[in-house]
């Protein structure tokens, strides 16, 4: 990949403001323009299309060779409902992981493939963000070259979450408001209304982009007219009209989204340096050692210049990035931020930051400064496209485990071992069923066994509300086997199961030759599982179960 150059002092016509952004006391044109050649602007865009085929490709190879993660297989079961919504999150991601199968069936490269075509449409917007605010294009390259260079999502956006279905809805929003910005025309709010509320029927941590949007709201010197116009508030009933399937299903069945999300945002186990160390070192290695610094710097900046002169877009920009970074730094302090958390918001930072550039020109900073910047942005690309690439190899085509049990792919992998053993143990009994008492081992017998045994977790019965029926006739007055990871057979819920238990044996599970887990094999007689307990039973209970989560993750 070529070096990016920026132009200094002269400027080119492509970075002259469109007419309304002149206005801005931010801007300042400088008095002597040159036009440069035509390649000069078609080269940085050639550049970067054939930058991003590769990376797609890159991605598609990736979602196609490595097997799905527990979390991936569990929204994967989500597909194959009905229900409005669940109990950990909104619909979207089985919306997305049922468009993929759709095509692809039910393989790994369908389940993952939403997130692939979700990277390319947040790529579109970043540059038609980037292109209206600047009219370069080699800040355009920068905007969508940036999210191929952090491993967020240069390889992550082709793993299955609930961020990676939010970011191209948010990263929307962001889009409708600058197109609002620049034309002044008010239907844009409802635009935005609409992404928002895709925004939360994605994920709930949508609603932390609400502080910059009330900030380019009442900040700017046009606050009076937008609260005196019916706009925003029509903007607010389209994204609740939109997110309503979650309010229905969650009053119909006694708010459990959100109070299991009100559990994990309010767990406090104490300050803990580790989990502050976690939270920043996670930020480095998936936004990149060296474009972490590179978008805080150019938000920053963008933030003083935002807030200095009212400017709309820089105050959304910077806040719907600096607020939710410094929150998660906050609960960072007592909790483990989870690592795609903070997924949905680096976008917009991408975009504030490749801006930023081409402000510093326009605002007659130092030329050292300009080439420092540009340096810094050109090294963080490079260096991490060349990350992402090695990693890409490290999964795909290196055989070693260099970070042990710890590794965040090998600690998910080998469950095939255990589906095989729970196969041999069917055969050899005779059972007709598989029981579970954990979400993640209850998703990976589903997603290997595909439908040929019945599958089905006997605790945690709040997380399955509205599923469709597992195959009872198949499970009652059968025997099943019970698939659990040790110490899991030795949980006080037994005490609750009137089954009676006949140990089989155990199975390892391995990655790369390094132990991850044990996993005992039983086989359960004279009980039928009990799909919708009573809430106040031990079989139904979610809460307790999401704080040990969090403190396992700790441990």
């Amino acid at each position: 990949m070529g070096t990016l150059r920026f132009a200094h002092p002269t400027i080119s016509p492509a970075l002259t403001p469109p007419p309304r952004l002149a206005k801005s006391a931010a801007v300042t044109t400088a008095p002597d323009i040159t036009t440069p050649p035509a390649g000069a602007v078609r080269r940085p865009l050639v550049v970067a299309v054939l930058v991003i085929a590769a990376m797609t490709l890159l991605r598609i190879v990736y979602a196609s060779a490595i097997e799905l993660r527990t979390d991936e297989a569990y929204y994967w079961t989500w597909s194959k409902e009905g229900a409005l919504s669940f109990l950990d999150h909104p619909p979207m991601i089985a919306w997305f992981i049922r468009f993929g199968t759709a095509i692809f069936g039910d393989t790994v490269l369908g389940v993952r493939f939403g997130g692939i075509v979700a990277m390319l449409v947040t790529q579109l917007l970043l540059a038609d963000i980037v292109r209206r605010l600047t009219h370069d294009a080699r800040a355009i390259m920068l905007a969508v070259l940036m999210p191929e260079a952090a491993l967020y999502y240069g390889l992550l956006m082709a793993k299955v979450a609930p961020d990676v279905a939010m970011v191209p809805f948010a990263v929307a929003m962001m889009w409708a408001l600058v197109r609002l910005a620049q034309g002044g025309d008010g239907r844009w709010w409802l635009a935005a209304g609409l992404f928002a509320g895709l925004s939360m029927l994605s994920k709930f941590t949508a609603i932390m982009f609400a502080p910059a949007v009330a900030a380019f709201l009442l900040v700017p010197d046009w606050r009076w007219r937008w609260l005196r116009s019916p706009y925003p508030y029509l903007a607010v009933l389209i994204a609740i009209a939109v997110f309503s399937p979650v309010l229905i299903w969650n009053a119909q069945h006694d708010w459990a989204s959100f109070r299991f999300q009100g559990v994990r945002a309010t767990a406090n186990y104490g300050i803990s340096l580790r989990t502050i160390g976690d939270y920043i070192g996670l930020q480095f290695g998936l936004v990149g050692f060296v474009m972490l610094p590179v978008v805080l710097s150019g938000l920053v900046m963008t933030a003083w210049r935002g807030y200095r002169t009212r400017e709309p877009v820089a105050i959304l920009l910077s806040t719907a990035v600096l607020v939710p970074f410094l929150y998660f730094l906050f609960k960072s302090t007592t909790l483990r931020v989870g690592d795609t958390w903070p997924m949905f918001m680096w976008p917009v930072g991408f975009a504030a930051a490749a801006v930023n550039l081409v402000m510093l020109s326009r605002e007659r900073w130092s030329a050292r400064m300009i080439r420092s910047s540009i340096f810094w942005l050109n090294t963080a690309v490079v260096t991490g496209i060349a990350f992402v690439v090695i990693v890409f190899l490290y999964y795909v085509a290196a055989p070693w485990n260099l970070l042990g049990k710890i590794d965040p792919i090998g600690a998910e992998a080998g469950y095939e071992q255990v589906a095989a053993r729970a196969q041999a143990a069917l055969d050899e009994t005779g059972a007709t069923w598989i029981a579970t008492t954990d979400y993640r081992t209850y998703a990976m017998m589903r997603w290997l066994f595909r439908g040929r045994v019945p599958v089905i977790e006997i605790n945690e019965r709040g997380r399955f509300q509205d599923f469709r029926d597992p195959g009872m006739d198949r499970i009652s007055g059968h025997a099943g086997i019970y698939v659990g990871r040790e110490p899991d057979n030795r949980a006080p819920v037994w005490g609750s199961i009137p089954a009676k238990r006949e140990q089989l044996g155990q199975v390892e599970r391995r990655w790369r030759g390094v132990l991850t887990d044990t996993y005992v094999i039983e086989k359960l007689t004279g009980w039928t599982p009990e799909l919708s307990p009573p809430a106040d039973s031990p079989l139904f209970q979610w809460r307790v179960l999401a704080g040990e989560f969090e403190k396992r993750t700790l441990a």
